[in-house]
């Protein structure tokens, strides 16, 4: 799989694009100008790739601001756990507070399932539910390619806030310590901001949840 990294928006958010031989998939798009999703289209219009879904870590407003411009271009589903719909259901609101305008979004999405193999052409992920920092969050861990996409859970030397709506340090430290940490050390954290990590470093380095 390549995993190929924009940082876009106001709030240098980390969307992803995955690519899987023709296959492709958008991770949490965050655009805020059309000028950053058309850096994205460019990618996989060039590549004559297949843009099969976008897929949501979790509902944070800096998750999902782009997340229009992909449909009004593509007709693809959205996939979104359904643990807590409150972040989505509520997106104009959470949108105004960080002053963005918004009515948010007229549909629901698709269910993203927890649960190990969950496939879509050619990709799988194990989907493991990883609250703490947002209600509906998910981490998607792939073993095959040795990497997990891992949202706003764990950053390099660092942690998804746990101030904002049902945020929870106790809640995160345990889906870090039980859903993160046990993974293999090597594999490599692609996560919702700053630059790309591995398990093992986390372990040692993390100042806030350490091994």
């Amino acid at each position: 799989m390549d995993v190929l990294k924009y940082t876009v928006g106001p709030f240098a958010e980390n969307t992803y694009l995955l690519l899987e031989g023709n296959q492709a998939l958008i991770i949490d798009p965050g655009f805020l100008e059309d000028s950053e999703y058309q850096k994205v289209k460019k990618h996989f219009d060039e590549q004559d790739v297949e843009l099969l879904a976008v897929v949501l870590t979790h509902a944070h407003v800096d998750h999902v601001l782009g997340l229009q411009k992909v449909l009004d271009d593509v007709d693809i589903p959205v996939y979104l756990s359904n643990k807590d719909r409150y972040l989505w259901n509520n997106f104009g609101s959470q949108a105004a507070m960080f002053g963005f305008t918004s009515d948010g979004f007229s549909f629901e999405p698709d269910v993203l399932p927890v649960t190990e193999n969950w496939s879509l052409g050619n990709f799988s992920f194990d989907v493991r539910y990883t609250p703490g920092h947002a209600p509906d969050h998910v981490s998607l861990y792939s073993k095959a390619d040795g990497l997990v996409i891992a949202g706003d859970v764990l950053f390099r030397e660092g942690i998804g806030r746990t101030d904002l709506y049902k945020g929870d340090f106790k809640v995160l430290e345990q889906s870090i310590r039980e859903q993160l940490y046990m993974l293999p050390e090597d594999t490599v954290v692609y996560p919702g901001h700053g630059e790309k990590t591995t398990i093992g470093h986390e372990k040692q380095a993390n100042p806030f949840v350490k091994a």
